[in-house]
């Protein structure tokens, strides 16, 4: 099979994380949501255990419990990442435009059209990086998937893991079992504007090693 390759490398160079370009007046079709997942759910996952949950919220009520335990969590982090001494250099005019996005998804993150829990079964109970690695690494590829299949139809999202740190009352108020890992919060809407560019990174040559660390 020919793949486009063009119109995949510029889903996959442009999926940026959304936060103040989501509509948030415009809904989301749940089988829009839907075949996106059945798309996600083609990721591998750890010895094909399948472990995966799904939990799509659309009510607002729950948007707006969940949303005011992420901004409690997103300022409270905000107050020591700004801390003098803690923060040793101004921010770069990129990371400048970063946190202004990410102050302004914390204030709006109960309004969003729907949010995505991506979970799945397990916990890490211990600190083996074999554990952790195995768990968290059957349910990433798969959100991966979901957030591209989304921006290939138009609709931004934004890896997010804040609202963790009141992992169970937002378990409680969502219905999450205890025995189920919460991998993230992907606050999703279609986006506004005509597309995304690539971001500014530093070249890949100089990130990469080959055959022993620090080798090029």
């Amino acid at each position: 099979m020919n793949f486009d390759l063009a119109s995949v490398d510029y889903i996959l160079e442009t999926t940026r994380s959304v936060r103040k370009r989501l509509d948030l007046t415009r809904p989301v079709p749940r089988d829009v949501v839907e075949r996106c997942l059945e798309i996600a759910i083609q990721a591998p996952t750890g010895s094909n255990q399948q472990g995966w949950k799904w939990l799509i919220v659309t009510d607002a009520d729950k948007k707006a419990q969940i949303g005011e335990y992420y901004k409690r969590s997103w300022y409270e982090y905000a107050a020591v990442a700004t801390r003098s001494d803690v923060q040793s250099v101004e921010p770069s005019a990129q990371m400048q435009r970063v946190i202004s996005s990410a102050r302004y998804l914390a204030d709006h993150m109960g309004e969003v059209p729907l949010m995505i829990f991506p979970c799945v079964r397990g916990r890490a109970r211990d600190a083996s990086p074999a554990a952790n690695a195995g768990l968290y690494g059957s349910i990433i590829p798969a959100a991966w998937s979901l957030m591209l299949a989304l921006r290939a139809r138009g609709i931004g999202a934004a890896w997010t893991t804040l609202h963790l740190s009141y992992e169970r009352e937002c378990n409680d108020i969502l219905g999450i079992p205890a025995d189920h890992t919460t991998a993230a919060l992907l606050p999703a809407g279609y986006f506004t504007g005509e597309t995304f560019s690539k971001a500014d990174r530093v070249p890949a040559s100089e990130l990469t090693y080959w055959e022993n660390w620090g080798a090029s």
